[in-house]
């Protein structure tokens, strides 16, 4: 596997090491199912914000659990692999739960990065960190509009 692709527990003991070196440590996360432009942007900004980005992944059944039967579209293995080969991105970990709240408890990020459609009060995890930082949508991208478009274009 890669070895951006890492499990919880030995990435906390790594981001330990890297605090310690004075390193300012990012998280977000989410289902990255169909990567498109508006994960990249907030990505890229989300590096700029410290020196290590950590990417919380759901796993594939909390993806059915929060979206439904028919998602996951690509394994949790696929969706780790690209992210972990997009530039601004150091570390994937999956996660099993539907929150990444037992994570961020576990990982000590100093920054918790969210996408601007969830209000302040809706970031999980919100309590754990030094600061919090929601970062707008790009217009038009988004994966529920990119199925859409996919549906339109071939079921027709």
């Amino acid at each position: 596997m890669n070895k951006k692709i890492i499990a919880a527990t030995p990435l906390a003991l790594r981001l330990v090491r890297e605090k310690r070196a004075g390193k300012r440590i990012v998280f977000t996360n989410g289902v990255y199912d169909l990567i498109h432009a508006g994960h990249v942007t907030l990505l890229q900004k989300a590096k700029n914000l410290g020196d290590i980005l950590v990417v919380g992944l759901n796993g594939d059944a909390s993806v059915r659990r929060l979206k439904g039967p028919k998602r996951p579209l690509a394994t949790e293995r696929d969706r780790a692999l690209v992210l972990s080969a997009l530039e601004p991105v150091d570390y994937v970990t999956i996660f099993a739960e539907d929150t990444p709240y037992e994570l961020i408890q576990k990982l000590k990020p100093d920054v918790l990065v969210k996408g601007g459609d969830y209000a302040a009060n809706q970031i999980v995890g919100a309590d754990l960190v030094k600061k919090v930082v929601r970062i707008p949508l790009v217009k038009g991208r988004s994966t529920s509009s990119l199925i859409g478009k996919i549906l339109t274009a071939y079921c027709r």
